[in-house]
Formats: C-alpha cells, sequence, structure tokens
C-alpha cells in the first residue's frame, strides 16, 4: 500500500452478497484503490452455498460454502484487501430474509469502519439477480438512515453488451456456447442505470481477473473468463462504471481522485 496514495487514510466498503460478486463488478477498482493507500473492507452477506461447482473434487465434503468463504479470502489477497466480513444468509433468500436485521447488519460495519464511501450493486443488481437487488436496497436503506455522516454511495453498473463482448472474445468455444454461471450474456447491464463515472483500471484488469480465478468452484473451463488472456481483459474489462447516489445529504469522501465523467449522461465525476 502506498501511504502517500491518492487516497491514504480513506476506508472504502464494499457490499455484496455471494463470494466472486466483487471480482466480477469491481475488483479493478478495488484493487486500485487499495493501491492508492486506501483501506478497502468487503462485507459479504452470504457465503454463496447455492451456487454451481465446477469440478466436484473441488467441494469433497459437501460443503460449498466453506470453500466459497476461502476461495474468497484468496481473491481478496490478490486484490489487496484489508478485511473481509462474510455473514451466513442464506444463499438465494436475501428478499426474504428481515429487511431490518439485514439493515441492522450493515449498519454496524459502517459504524465500525467508518468508511469514506461505499460501492455496491446498482438498482438492477448487475443482472437482475433478487440477492443482488435485495443488497442494493437495503445498503441504499442503511446508508439513509444515518442522522449525522453518510459515506458517498456508488453503485456499480456495466454498459450493455460488456459481458456479450467477453462471450464472443473468449477463445476455445463457439460464442453461442457460452453461459457465463449459465446466464444469458445479455442480460448483464439490460436496463442499468446510466454510469455517472468511469474508472480506468486497465493496469489492474490482470489483477482483476486473477482473483475472478480464485473462485474456482464458480470458474471452470465454460466460463468465456477463464478463458480470457490479460491482454484481452485490459480491453474488455479495463474500464469499471459506476451510478453515484445523490450526495447532498452525505460527507463522506468524494473519490473523484479515480475516476473520469461517464460520457453519458455528461456530469461530474464522483470516483
Amino acid at each position: 500500500m502506498n501511504a502517500r496514495g491518492l487516497l491514504a487514510n480513506r476506508t472504502i466498503l464494499a457490499v455484496f452478497a455471494h463470494p466472486d460478486d466483487e471480482s466480477l463488478a469491481c475488483g479493478g477498482t478495488l484493487a486500485r484503490a487499495a493501491e492508492e493507500g486506501a483501506r478497502v473492507v468487503l462485507l459479504c452477506l452470504t457465503r454463496g452455498e447455492q451456487g454451481s461447482i465446477s469440478d466436484a473434487a473441488l467441494v469433497p465434503d459437501g460443503d460449498l460454502g466453506a470453500v466459497r468463504a476461502r476461495e474468497l479470502r484468496e481473491a481478496a489477497a490478490v486484490l489487496g484487501l484489508a478485511q473481509v466480513v462474510v455473514l451466513d444468509h442464506p444463499d438465494g433468500q436475501l428478499p426474504w430474509v428481515d429487511a431490518r436485521l439485514l439493515e441492522a447488519e450493515i449498519l454496524v460495519s459502517i459504524r465500525h469502519f467508518q468508511p469514506d464511501a461505499i460501492i455496491t450493486f446498482g438498482a438492477d443488481g448487475l443482472y437482475w439477480h433478487p440477492d443482488h437487488v435485495a443488497v442494493h436496497e437495503r445498503t441504499t436503506a442503511a446508508v439513509a438512515a444515518l442522522n449525522a455522516r453518510r459515506p458517498a454511495l456508488y453503485y456499480v453498473t456495466m454498459p450493455e453488451g460488456t459481458m456479450r463482448a467477453v462471450v464472443e472474445a473468449a477463445p476455445g468455444r463457439e460464442a453461442a456456447e457460452a453461459r457465463p454461471w449459465g446466464l444469458n450474456p445479455d442480460a448483464f447491464g439490460a436496463e442499468a442505470m446510466p454510469p455517472t463515472l468511469v474508472v480506468d483500471v486497465a493496469a489492474y484488469a490482470a489483477r482483476k481477473l486473477a482473483a475472478l480465478r480464485c473462485h474456482r468452484t464458480q470458474m471452470g473451463p465454460a466460463n468465456p473468463l477463464a478463458r480470457l488472456t490479460d491482454e484481452q481483459a485490459r480491453d474488455l474489462l479495463g474500464r469499471e462504471h459506476f451510478h453515484g447516489a445523490p450526495r447532498a445529504s452525505t460527507t463522506g469522501f468524494p473519490l473523484d481522485v479515480l475516476g473520469e465523467p461517464a460520457a453519458e449522461p455528461p456530469t461530474r465525476a464522483i470516483l
């Protein structure tokens, strides 16, 4: 960590639903922020025990949640995160967990770590995953509940067509056969909020890809991201997009130093 970096003495809290969300959504930005001196903390609300298993040998005892939690810590080390907090809410059930409980737990982390900024899912949850949407809603509500100092809040977004481009570029398999995590690649970014900021993470794209590959149970050979080269990662994953929540009532540190305004809409960058 660079003690004299652009984000020295600042804290960023990332709030996501499952192990691997952090790397896919904004791994490059988290790695860059850590390199620029920020203390980056990840709060993951589930252990991802309902996820896929690319190879049964990776989960010999059947406890996928425990394996994914270990994979998450490996990925966090690659990204340079300072701390990882993993809760044990049921994977796939976050919309039905008591909303007040989730908000209270997120508030505990906010008050403990005192972040200057928070990064979480946008309203579309990247591809409309119900757990992701619930994390967006509960994190937004937790920040709104703060009466005094509020961290600046940023929502991850993904331009439409991004995952389709990854699928078509990945070598070794026909594009029509490649579905990342069994999902329609065109669902990523569909009807997402337009970004207000873009962060250049080309220098960290290979690290983002390495972090994703730490999630071995989720990144089998059929996943197009598993087959990208570092050069392709720079081209396809080298810019990460965010939509800033209104800041009229926040006093958190705006992370303008890492970002630039998005081309559309023409607003001032906030990261």
